[in-house]
């Protein structure tokens, strides 16, 4: 039985097993301002707490996932150092989404751009309608990422490309960013849905903790060398071994049924 999880902007539909973060329609041309910003986060603490689930999605609402602002508004922008600083915390929701420990897909029914695609970068998967676009924004009118795409963009198409968005704004199809990469499945928007939730079904049938220990292995081997990342990968496969769902599926497998795992 599903409940949701009550916000002013976004809201949060909980299943047994997975969790769907919907954001808000674009006001004044943006969808991710700073009220928005703090339901993410706070959404996604409460989420980091909740050990049954295995897979959370954010998606959009109407025909746009997300389009932020690319520079602070003006009355922040001429204000003191501290003042601009603070704007800029209280906009990051990148890492929120980035920290959380289960399997995470960004559900693109249309455009992510700007701090849109910013958030979207953050997941670890994303699968986007055939007509979205994917773009940092307008570099010509003085703005500057903030939320993690100089670092994320490349490490998922590359420097080169990500250069090229970088340094001209250039945004990418949906088939372009298939090609390069930066989406795993692309759908007509009227089968998007159900191409998110097959994937989310496929996730949650997965052992929570073996998909935990994935995620924890391909995020940390940014930072490690190929010997450190394979220490890692055993150490965290040995520990895996120890778990009541190594055994559940082991006993499925033998009584050849559906494994019942329990997230220990």
């Amino acid at each position: 039985m599903a409940s949701v999880m009550r916000y002013r902007k976004i809201s949060c539909t909980l299943t047994e097993y997975s969790a769907a973060i919907r954001l808000p329609e674009p006001s004044n041309g943006c969808s991710i301002d700073e009220d928005t910003a703090a339901e993410l986060r706070d959404c996604c603490r409460e989420l980091q707490l909740r050990d049954e689930l295995r897979v959370v999605t954010v998606a959009g609402s109407g025909n746009v996932f997300a389009v932020g602002r690319l520079r602070a508004p003006a009355e922040v922008a001429s204000a003191p150092m501290p003042e601009r600083l603070r704007w800029q915390v209280e906009m990051a929701v990148a890492g929120a989404l980035a920290a959380l420990p289960m399997p995470t897909v960004a559900v693109l029914n249309g455009d992510a751009i700007a701090h849109g695609l910013e958030l979207a970068l953050a997941a670890d998967l994303r699968v986007a309608s055939d007509t979205a676009h994917l773009g940092v924004g307008n570099m010509a009118e003085c703005g500057f990422p903030y939320d993690g795409a100089t670092q994320r963009l490349l490490r998922l198409v590359g420097t080169g490309l990500a250069r090229d968005m970088l340094f001209t704004g250039r945004t990418l199809t949906a088939q372009e960013a298939l090609n390069a990469g930066l989406v795993s499945r692309i759908a007509p928007a009227a089968q998007l849905d159900d191409v998110a939730a097959g994937l989310t079904a496929e996730i949650a049938a997965a052992a929570p903790i073996a998909g935990r220990y994935v995620k924890e292995a391909v995020v940390n081997s940014m930072d490690l060398t190929l010997s450190q990342g394979l220490r890692l990968e055993a150490d965290l496969s040995v520990i895996l071994q120890s778990t009541e769902d190594r055994a559940e599926g082991l006993r499925s497998f033998e009584e050849k049924r559906a494994p019942r795992f329990g997230g220990r």
